[in-house]
């Protein structure tokens, strides 16, 4: 999807809004001072600890997906007229495997989605990303216990199910005439003379790349992921080697032309919104374990107990901060220690990890106003409705 300039009109309004925030926002107070260093903060912290190492190596993965896979593949797979149990366990399943952030999941959906994935599996891929991963299921074991991490783990592979499936019957006749509608397809030429074990190795040594070199240390819950991490960069180098092998024996200068090409096309689409979003963020709620211009206590005292609104204020909470993988969990052990109750905590686990305000900035550019806000609500609603649920019988 080509990005839309903005009209003369759009121009001027922008031109007007960024003069009335300079005009009326008080910088001068401490508050607000300190809020935006936490934004520029983040935004480095953003840059150095996940562009390079998380967005990157995704958007050469996404690249890949849109030039060289198999569309037919992805339609019989992920298509909407693919078998249901077929295409969510497929969607489900993949984003499990990468266990990466609610950001550096955005480029492969777009990619899969461009290459002709209906929107419920690409949606339920969308989700289960961020939300569902080893390590993520097993420190929530750890850290909170078998009750919360049990539930946890039962709420992430329900809800990308069942997310992916209410929004293909919500739009199921819009992704129909998207998939329809041949220009959609911005590599209609398949490209032949590598064979399915070929392919295989090359997609594969991207992921492995883009798998290990985040690999997070497990804090002694497992030795064998403790282990691997200790030896991630000598692994990481095997897989770019492997990569290496692949693109000087197995393709030629055009192709990786046009590899390279639809990777800048993703990383334009995608780095604006993301790098916005992560500045408001950090200007709002600030980096984990610091204060942006909402206090923290107002946060821990919003979500303690378990009524539906200490749930959904979790929910949307959760929802707009940004969480690299893996960090919801000592930031939810710290709000659990500043009173917050059970239900809550789950609430803002389930939607947390697969939302950010800077994630549905890209989604909304890709998907459009209304499927965003679909997806968002679903995400919040049922995590509101999953931690109530379980506050009450933990309770």
């Amino acid at each position: 999807m080509a990005q839309k300039e903005l009209s003369p009109n759009g121009k001027l309004l922008l031109t007007a809004g960024v003069f009335l925030v300079a005009y009326f926002v008080p910088f001068d107070l401490p508050r607000v001072a300190g809020a935006v260093q936490e934004a520029f903060l983040m935004l480095s912290e953003y840059a150095r600890d996940h562009v390079l190492l998380c967005v990157v190596p995704a958007m050469f993965i996404a690249g890949a997906i849109t030039v060289f896979l198999n569309q037919q593949a992805v339609i019989r797979y992920l298509g909407p007229g693919a078998p249901r149990l077929i295409a969510y366990s497929v969607a489900s399943v993949s984003g499990t495997i990468l266990a990466v952030c609610s950001c550096t999941v955005l480029p492969l959906f777009k990619g899969i989605y461009k290459k002709g994935a209906g929107l419920g599996p690409a949606v339920s891929f969308l989700y289960s990303g961020p939300a569902i991963n080893i390590l993520a299921i097993v420190l929530s074991y750890k850290v909170f216990g078998w009750k919360l991490g049990f539930a946890r783990m039962i709420g992430a592979v329900a809800f990308a199910f069942i997310i992916g499936m209410i929004m293909q019957a919500l739009f199921r006749k819009e992704d129909e005439e998207r998939l329809a509608d041949e220009r959609m397809f911005q590599y209609v030429g398949e490209v032949s003379g590598r064979t399915l074990p070929q392919m295989s190795v090359y997609m594969a040594s991207m992921i492995g790349i883009l798998v290990f070199i985040n690999w997070a240390p497990s804090r002694g819950t497992l030795p064998v992921w403790d282990f691997i991490y200790q030896y991630k960069y000598g692994i990481t180098a095997l897989f770019a080697l492997l990569l290496i092998y692949s693109l000087s024996k197995w393709f030629n200068r055009d192709e990786l032309k046009d590899w390279t090409l639809a990777t800048r096309d993703f990383s334009l689409q995608i780095l604006p919104y993301l790098f916005f979003g992560v500045l408001v963020a950090g200007f709002l709620l600030g980096r984990p374990g610091h204060e942006g211009l909402i206090p923290n206590a107002w946060v821990s005292g919003l979500v303690g107990g378990n009524s539906i609104f200490a749930n959904f204020f979790a929910a949307i909470a959760g929802a707009f901060m940004y969480f690299a993988t893996l960090t919801e969990v000592p930031i939810v052990q710290g709000l659990l220690g500043s009173g917050m109750g059970q239900g809550p905590a789950l609430a803002l686990l389930l939607a947390g990890p697969s939302l950010s305000l800077p994630s549905m900035l890209v989604i909304h550019g890709e998907l459009g106003l209304k499927k965003t806000a679909a997806y968002v609500l679903l995400v919040v609603v049922l995590s509101t409705l999953a931690g109530y649920g379980f506050g009450y019988l933990a309770g």
